[in-house]
């Protein structure tokens, strides 16, 4: 089978090549994409650079920074593109371990259709966290476990290989969230869909270099907003045809409707005049 992993980058020129030659040496099967949108750092040169050496490795350059999940989007659409059957996504930051690549693979060639790297089962750790941290992480991937039914229990990682009808079952094309959010909206397309997770424990490191792109306020405000949404849609589908009637509904749906996720027929919505 053909493997490609996914990896968004920007201002990553303190990992980009560490990573690049860690993911050779622990899974040299693996072709390997940059996602990169237009680092002012110079990440996109050195990668090709790293590539020009290595081999299989290429680099898609984007014109600006558009969002983490803008640039999953237009990945993993370049690499379903170019007939590979696993794809698997990782962060730029070195926080996950490429050592742990050979086990999602191999989970994924035992069957699974998806394979998560998880903080959240036994064996996974955040050991570098503090406990407000913690405390923040685990309610917010409770509360989107419960109110989307999702079928892995770390929503939020960024670690994850799919087989690429998987992708395509889910309509990654049409997901809409554009930043962290991205990880829970493709897990909940995956739980109403239906298909297998295999849940490996990680531990999880805070990233080696370079500075943390997420402003934490605005994400957290933006993740609750649609976890809820998205979770009344699921769970209350006639409560929320009803609210999406009024002004405010309307204003809301057309900020975070779950576009395009696959919902069970029994919580179908029907079509709406936005």
């Amino acid at each position: 089978m053909s493997r490609v992993l996914v990896v968004p980058t920007y201002q990553e020129a303190e990992n980009v090549e560490r990573l690049i030659r860690a993911v050779r040496e622990t899974a040299p099967e693996l072709s390997i994409l940059i996602v990169d949108d237009n680092s002012p750092d110079g990440t996109g040169e050195l990668a090709e650079k790293v590539g020009i050496e290595l081999g299989r490795v290429e680099v898609l350059h984007r014109a600006g920074k558009a969002g983490l999940g803008a640039a999953y989007r237009h990945g993993f659409r370049h690499a379903l593109d170019g007939g590979h059957d696993v794809i698997v996504q990782m962060d730029a930051d070195m926080s996950h371990d490429p050592a742990v690549l050979p086990t999602l693979l191999a989970a994924i060639d035992d069957g699974a259709d998806v394979a998560v790297g998880s903080r959240y089962v036994p064996g996974g750790s955040v050991p570098n966290w503090t406990l407000f941290r913690r405390t923040l992480s685990h309610w917010g991937n409770s509360y989107a476990r419960w109110m989307l039914k999702l079928r892995m229990n770390d929503a939020t990682t960024a670690f994850r290989a799919y087989r690429r009808e998987v992708l395509e079952r889910i309509d990654i094309d049409g997901t809409t969230a554009n930043g962290y959010l991205f990880q829970i909206e493709t897990a909940f397309r995956l739980s109403m869909a239906g298909v297998s997770v295999a849940e490996i424990p990680i531990t999880f490191v805070d990233r080696v270099a370079g500075a943390s792109k997420m402003a934490v306020g605005r994400t957290m405000v933006e993740t609750e907003l649609r976890v809820t949404w998205w979770g009344l849609s699921l769970r209350a589908p006639g409560l929320s045809n009803r609210f999406r009637g009024t002004g405010a509904g309307r204003f809301l749906h057309s900020k975070v409707r779950p576009s395009g996720i696959p919902m069970p027929a029994e919580h179908s919505e029907p079509p709406l005049d936005d």
